[in-house]
């Protein structure tokens, strides 16, 4: 087990898992911009690890993360005053970086929310591949209270997940649901009982990590392209591209040689990051 120091979060490698825990639980995890960098950094360190398959990402204490830290992100925000917002400066991460592009494109990642998600804290899970909530979760995209609207991609995304209306009346009510509503409408995949939270997130991200690194990052680069795209010519030839390429790679051989030997593929050999 590896660990590596952050001040806001913790990260932690446990082949074939890494685990992102945000960790300010006197704050119930409430987002700051220094948060979102170290976020950012244990991503790509779990992406360039040729032992990790999967990440989990969850929060400490009984909250996953309570939203924007007010003090030290909205507030400090208003004191400044309108500023002009560089290119590649989104929504409070680091300058160049792009949180919903880095989760699209990276490793699995699974999201255990085991307690209040508000704002950017269901904001930064809508991009990744599977949410768990533990049943006494709560989610809200409260941003029309704060008298702000969503970021992060979120009016497209949380429209993929739970459809127009349901994500109209979230976002233009602002009202918190309980982790049974959400698992009821897609906002959650998967409701289970507290106790089982992180164990049933890593379960699910064990059984993507058995599988070829460079063929899963395929397949969710052709989910993000395709499952809002009207031509079906252009996700027909996407994916064609795709099979191209894995047709001649070492992980279809090896597949295709342990079929024929009887034994399951050997999939680890070939784990790599994203190129």
């Amino acid at each position: 087990m590896q660990f590596t120091q952050f001040t806001q979060i913790s990260y932690v490698v446990d082949a074939p898992l890494a685990t992102i825990t945000l960790d300010r639980p006197e704050r119930l995890n409430a987002w700051t911009p220094h948060m979102a960098a170290e976020q950012i950094a244990a991503l790509d360190l779990a992406n360039a690890d040729p032992t990790v398959g999967a990440i989990v990402m969850t929060g400490a204490g009984r909250g996953f993360c309570s939203g924007a830290d007010v003090r030290a992100t909205l507030q400090a925000s208003v004191d400044r005053g309108p500023r002009t917002r560089n290119a590649g400066d989104t929504a409070g991460m680091p300058i160049g970086r792009d949180w919903v592009e880095l989760v699209r494109s990276s490793k699995p990642i699974v999201c255990a929310v085991n307690g209040a998600a508000v704002g950017v804290g269901v904001t930064m899970c809508l991009p990744a591949d599977y949410i768990v909530a533990g049943s006494h979760a709560r989610f809200g995209v409260s941003f029309i209270r704060m008298g702000l609207v969503p970021e992060l991609a979120a009016t497209r995304l949380l429209v993929d997940r739970v459809g127009f209306g349901r994500a109209s009346e979230l976002l233009l009510s602002g009202r918190i649901v309980d982790a049974a509503t959400a698992g009821a409408i897609g906002l959650a995949d998967e409701v289970v009982e507290a106790d089982d939270l992180i164990d049933r997130a890593c379960e699910v991200a064990r059984t993507f990590a058995s599988n070829p690194t460079r063929q899963l990052l395929m397949i969710k680069e052709l989910l993000t392209h395709n499952a809002v795209e009207s031509d079906l010519r252009l996700v027909q030839e996407r994916e064609q591209q795709l099979l191209a390429q894995c047709a001649t790679s070492p992980e279809h051989r090896e597949s295709i040689s342990a079929f024929i030997e009887k034994r399951d593929p050997d999939f680890e050999q070939f784990r790599t990051g994203p190129s």
